[in-house]
C-alpha cells in the first residue's frame, strides 16, 4: 500500500517514526509524557503485572512519571496488587476510563483506598491501556491526572502510540519479543487501513471486498501477530515494519 496517512492518523505516525529514532526507556517515556499532557494528564506509567511470588512495584514498572511521594506511597502500601484499574485489565482488550469514584463495593475497600489516594494525589481521571500477549493480559499503559480533557475521536491514536511505545520501551530494555509469523499482502493492507482509522466496512470498499472478507483477514493476522484486537495488531505490525505509513 502506498497511500499516505490521513489527518486521523498523521500524528500518529509521526510520533511513532520519532520513537524509532530514541535510545533510552527515558526518552520514550518523556515524548510520551509530552504527548499525553495535552490531554490534560499528569502521570505516566509503563508496568507489568505480577506474575510471581513476593514480586514488587518496582520489579514490574519499567518507567514511569509520577506526582511526588506517589510511587513510593504506592508501593509502601502494595496497591499493585488490589489496584482495581489493574485488575479490570485482566477482563479487559481495550483501553478504558475511568474516574476516582467507579470502583465501589465491587472490589471491597481497600479498593476504594487506592483511587481516594490517587485522588488526593491528582489522579482523580485517568485512561488505562491493557498490552495482551499470548499468554494474557501482560502489562498496562497508564495515564492519569484531573483536569482531563479526552475527546473519543483521540482514543484511537492514543491507544495505539501506547502500544508502540510500550514495544519500543521493551524494546530498549533488551525485553525480546517473539518472532512474528509473515502476513500475506492482503492481511497488511487490511493493517495499513485500519491504521489509518478506516472502519471495516471502508476497508472493503476500499479493496473491492466484503466486509465479512475484511474482518477475516484482521482476524488471521491477529492471531498470527498475537494481538488481542485490531489496534495491538496495527501496533505489532509497524514495529516489524509489515507495512508502509
Amino acid at each position: 500500500m502506498t497511500a499516505k496517512a490521513n489527518s486521523f492518523g498523521q500524528r500518529t505516525f509521526d510520533f511513532i517514526e520519532g520513537l524509532d529514532r530514541l535510545d533510552t526507556p527515558e526518552a520514550v517515556l518523556g515524548n510520551m509524557l509530552r504527548v499525553v499532557s495535552r490531554f490534560g494528564f499528569e502521570w505516566l506509567a509503563f508496568t507489568g503485572i505480577l506474575r510471581k511470588p513476593g514480586e514488587t512495584l518496582d520489579d514490574l514498572i519499567l518507567a514511569h512519571h509520577s506526582p511526588d511521594g506517589l510511587h513510593d506511597l504506592y508501593a509502601n502500601r502494595d496497591y499493585v496488587r488490589i489496584d482495581p484499574n489493574m485488575r479490570r485489565a485482566l477482563r479487559s482488550s481495550s483501553p478504558f476510563d475511568w474516574t476516582w469514584e467507579d470502583y465501589g463495593d465491587e472490589y471491597g475497600p481497600r479498593s476504594t483506598e487506592v483511587m481516594r489516594v490517587l485522588a488526593e494525589h491528582t489522579m482523580e481521571r485517568g485512561f488505562f491501556v491493557p498490552v495482551h500477549g499470548a499468554g494474557g493480559y501482560e502489562a498496562a499503559v497508564a495515564m492519569a491526572g484531573t483536569d482531563v480533557d479526552l475527546a473519543a475521536d483521540a482514543k484511537p491514536g492514543l491507544h495505539l502510540m501506547s502500544l508502540y511505545a510500550f514495544e519500543r520501551m521493551r524494546q530498549l530494555l533488551g525485553r525480546k519479543s517473539e518472532v512474528k509469523p509473515p502476513l500475506t499482502p492482503r492481511e497488511r493492507e487490511v493493517l495499513a487501513w485500519s491504521a489509518q482509522g478506516k472502519s471495516a466496512w471502508e476497508i472493503g470498499t476500499i479493496l473491492s471486498v466484503g466486509k465479512r472478507t475484511v474482518d477475516e483477514h484482521a482476524q488471521t493476522a491477529m492471531r498470527k501477530l498475537g494481538a488481542v484486537n485490531r489496534t495491538q495488531a496495527v501496533a505489532i505490525a509497524l514495529r516489524h515494519r509489515l507495512f508502509d505509513v
